[in-house]
């Protein structure tokens, strides 16, 4: 099989890179990485370089080029499907779909106020209560799933999925802005932190010499 690369921004604050590392990571694929500092002068030039639709991640696969966490995430699904990235059960299937589309569409108050920054803890309650509404969703998404499918094991539907990758994210916010959890919420973002490939993810963060201001006026 050709050698995969994945280009993503820096791992202290590209959320929608950490999702298709993830699966890749899950499935047992070697890849190369290419990181591009994000909120650089020279940003924007080296992501359309890569990718004329201007984000990051992308995924290079010989001649082949995915752009867009979730594509490359169904993709990796299709080309590795010995790994289960989505449920077996249809009705499973559906739902981890549909929740997924959701995290890729919507959130957007969760998105704008609660960034992602795996190199600092924030607590800005006017922030929190900016998102409210949608941490009550996604806290609410977990527990169903969870309650409905998840018998098999710690995550959404039991077994890791692309709709974990989809939400890992969102665990990391979480922990960053010091979001009041249950005990169930609270064990599904340990779950998610307790993953090898995540470690390694929040290790590469922490260790980044990159550093955004986002305070800065």
């Amino acid at each position: 099989m050709d050698k995969f690369t994945l280009v993503i921004g820096n791992k202290a604050y590209s959320s929608w890179s950490l999702r298709p590392w993830l699966a890749l990571r899950h499935v047992g694929a070697s890849f190369a990485e290419e990181v591009i500092p994000l909120r650089t002068e020279g940003t924007k030039a080296a992501i359309l370089a890569r990718n004329p639709a201007g984000k990051v991640p992308v995924l290079k696969h010989g001649d082949l080029t995915v752009w867009d966490s979730l594509a490359i995430c169904e993709y990796l699904a299709e080309l590795f499907p010995a790994a289960g990235l989505w449920p077996q059960d249809p009705a499973a299937r559906a739902v981890a779909r549909s929740v997924s589309a959701e995290m890729h569409s919507g959130f957007l108050d969760l998105r704008r106020n609660l960034f992602m920054d795996l190199k600092q803890r924030r607590h800005d309650p006017v922030r929190r209560s900016a998102a409210a509404d949608d941490i009550a969703r996604v806290t609410a998404i977990w527990q169903d799933c969870r309650d409905r499918f998840g018998a098999g094991g710690p995550f959404l539907f039991g077994r890791f999925s692309i709709a974990d990758c989809m939400y890992a994210p969102v665990c990391t916010r979480f922990v960053t802005w010091n979001v009041a959890m249950d005990a169930g919420a609270r064990a599904y973002v340990e779950a998610i932190y307790a993953l090898p490939a995540m470690r390694d993810w929040v290790a590469a963060a922490e260790a980044e010499t990159w550093v955004v201001d986002f305070d800065a006026k």
